[in-house]
């Protein structure tokens, strides 16, 4: 198996992966589009290429594995948009295609679970953007196309511990109001575990195994820390920006078993206490 693997839109569930394969002899590559990132990149063990800007249409004919990162922006998907002739022409000489996708695709469902063959019926405009973009990739002949629908990633540096600590962080209720979420890690452990045994077309759902109301982590948080717990607010009333205010728009419960069917995967953190607890731990030691 070719160790090579082209990262489009090198980002922080990519950086996961990378750490759990480069130590297995892999070679990553990993395009951002900040000039300011090259460095830290490169200082993961990963070559940066600066893209859009670099010519990498050449790596796509030298590479076997290509993640995709890169969420759709205003235009649609920029991937597609910048070289969709050349991943056309690569597709049937590659191994494995994965597309970072998330679970707004299936838009509201008032706090029932879904799965991978529920109807894809987004309430955002960033839910539809991933559902066209989804599509698009899905169009390609020959691809051997792996779609990862992640749920709310939390992990090192990124979670509710910093604006806990800081006094901004708000308990928001609304009623019935429950997301999904995932530890970076175990984004990383089921990306590894494709590549590892490739199902060109399949679907996967990536989320832990409890989800949860958002209220409840923001409480468990400052409970671990010892600090006061932060004031409720009333969702209908609470002042928030459109951006915040749009991620309640959908309630739903999102189940993940076909992924531990198809590859024996099963979440290191299975609940959101759990995964605290390490990023807790994490800080402690680092």
């Amino acid at each position: 198996m070719d160790k090579t693997l082209l990262s489009l839109g090198h980002g922080y569930s990519a950086r996961a992966l990378a750490q759990r394969l480069i130590p297995q002899c892999w070679r990553i590559i990993g395009t951002t589009r900040s000039a300011e990132k090259l460095d830290d990149i490169a200082a993961t063990g990963v070559d940066p290429v600066l893209w859009p800007g670099a010519d990498i249409t050449p790596l796509l004919g030298q590479v076997q594995n290509v993640l995709v990162s890169a969420g759709p922006g205003p235009d649609g998907d920029p991937v597609l948009g910048a070289m969709r002739d050349h991943i056309s022409a690569v597709a049937p000489h590659l191994r494995w295609a994965g597309y970072l996708s998330t679970t707004g695709v299936y838009g509201d469902h008032g706090g029932d679970w879904v799965d991978e063959d529920t109807p894809l019926t987004p309430a955002t405009k960033r839910g539809l953007a991933r559902v066209r973009a989804e599509a698009e990739w899905q169009a390609i002949p020959d691809l051997p196309l792996h779609i990862f629908r992640l749920a709310g990633i939390y992990g090192p540096g990124r979670g509710p511990f910093a604006k806990v600590r800081k006094g901004t962080a708000r308990r928001i209720i609304k009623a019935g109001q429950v997301f999904s979420r995932i530890h970076v890690e175990d984004i990383a452990l089921a990306l590894e575990l494709s590549i590892r045994t490739p199902q060109p077309g399949a679907i996967y759902n990536l989320c832990d195994d409890d989800p949860a109301p958002p209220q409840d982590v923001i409480g468990h948080a400052a409970n671990l820390l010892g600090v006061a717990l932060p004031q409720a607010e009333e969702f209908a009333t609470a002042e928030m920006t459109p951006m915040a205010r749009s991620f309640y728009a959908e309630s739903k419960k999102v189940r993940n078993d076909r992924i531990k069917r198809a590859l024996g995967w099963s979440p290191q953190f299975p609940d959101y206490k759990s995964g605290l607890a390490d990023l807790l731990e994490r800080e402690k030691t680092s």
